[in-house]
């Protein structure tokens, strides 16, 4: 059997989008298969009742501006 193919690049318009308005959830490390980073994101923003909400929107936002790959090492399209 031969090695499976990679899967197409996921879109890095779509990233940045999910990170400036999802950013606080993580839902942008769910999208580009940082599940670790993306369950810490959320669990910060729901355990501290939003209290630091804005460090990890924060957090989200530098993600977004330095972050070229998703989680196979496929570069964003």
């Amino acid at each position: 059997m031969g090695a499976q193919p990679p899967h197409p690049p996921k879109s890095r318009t779509a990233y940045v989008v999910l990170a400036i308005f999802l950013g606080g959830l993580g839902i942008h490390n769910f999208y580009a298969g940082y599940s670790g980073r993306a369950i810490a994101q959320l669990l910060l923003s729901i355990l501290s009742c939003g209290y630091l909400g804005l460090f990890v929107w924060i957090w989200a936002v530098i993600e977004a501006c330095t972050v070229k790959q998703d989680s196979s090492g496929v570069q964003f399209a």
